[in-house]
């Protein structure tokens, strides 16, 4: 499996890719206020390529639970500046983490070429329209609920069935707008509108989401539910963990994992992709 668009390709057959979160904002749950200077940002979309990133995702809104909107002019004035300078330097692709469409034809403008949509198309009716426009790939995420809630409870009768059918339908979406079949992501969601139980039952069945037959993403660096498992222990604290569910992922099928540590995580990736093909030269 592949993706080529512009002057990228993302090859599965031979490795899992890494996506290397940047969160310009100054309040995101595990690195908020890190990278919010904008010079200290672009340093570190330097650094992550230099360990091994193969995309770059910067984000200029919070999703974490219960976190509130950001306007949409604040969020602009977060990413942009940053993605003009680091789409113009770096040879790896950039993705811009929003669901509004005016960010993201603004981002797109600016040099980015993946849209990484946590609403699944869903939130923005005009989404669709900027993705197909630009000609590049899409990221459909599953959620249940909006940031601000989700957390709230969240309830399935089948949790599986349910996202599947939550992609189905995005997918179906994406198409009729214009979309490309073959730049099209889906990421489950893991800890968006999910309990703890939830996100174990993904990971643990993340091969079913292989039936759609596009490109898996993961998203399981220093989430809560790690936390949790550890003894409440802090996002700071959650290395090891997180290399765990990375590996698990991997095995289980995702193409595409999305993290905070890239350095480290490149290492996980390199074993569980070895073993995943049972050989020591990734891509055999």
């Amino acid at each position: 499996m592949k993706i080529a668009w512009q002057s990228f390709s993302l090859d599965f057959s031979k490795k899992t890719c890494l996506m290397g979160i940047l969160n310009v904002t100054p309040d995101s749950f595990s690195d908020g206020g890190q990278y919010f200077d904008r010079e200290l940002a672009i340093k570190r979309a330097h650094e992550m390529v230099e360990e091994g990133a193969d995309v770059i995702d910067v984000g200029g809104e919070s999703t974490s639970p219960g976190s509130e909107p950001v306007p949409l002019q604040e969020e602009i004035a977060r990413t942009i500046p940053v993605i003009e300078e680091i789409s113009k330097k770096i040879k790896v692709p950039v993705s811009i983490d929003t669901y509004k469409a005016e960010v993201a034809k603004r981002a797109m403008d600016a040099g980015a070429s993946i849209v990484n949509d946590i609403s699944g198309l869903r939130f923005d009716p005009e989404m669709p329209k900027v993705v197909s426009k630009y000609k590049v790939p899409v990221i459909i995420m599953h959620i249940k609920g909006m940031p601000k809630d989700m957390q709230i409870n969240p309830i399935y009768e089948a949790l599986i069935p349910e996202i599947m059918d939550y992609f189905r339908k995005s997918i179906r979406l994406a198409v009729e707008s214009g979309i490309a079949e073959d730049k099209i992501i889906i990421d489950p969601g893991i800890g968006f509108g999910k309990t703890l139980d939830h996100n174990l039952e993904i990971i643990k069945n993340l091969r079913e989401f292989t039936l759609l037959e596009k490109p898996l993403l993961a998203g399981v660096s220093r989430k809560a539910f790690i936390g949790k498992i550890l003894g409440d222990v802090s996002a700071s604290e959650r290395l090891e963990g997180t290399a765990a569910a990375v590996a698990i992922s991997i095995l289980n099928g995702a193409n595409i994992i999305r993290v905070h540590d890239v350095k480290e995580m490149k290492k996980v990736a390199l074993v569980a992709d070895a073993v995943k093909r049972g050989s020591g030269g990734v891509g055999d």
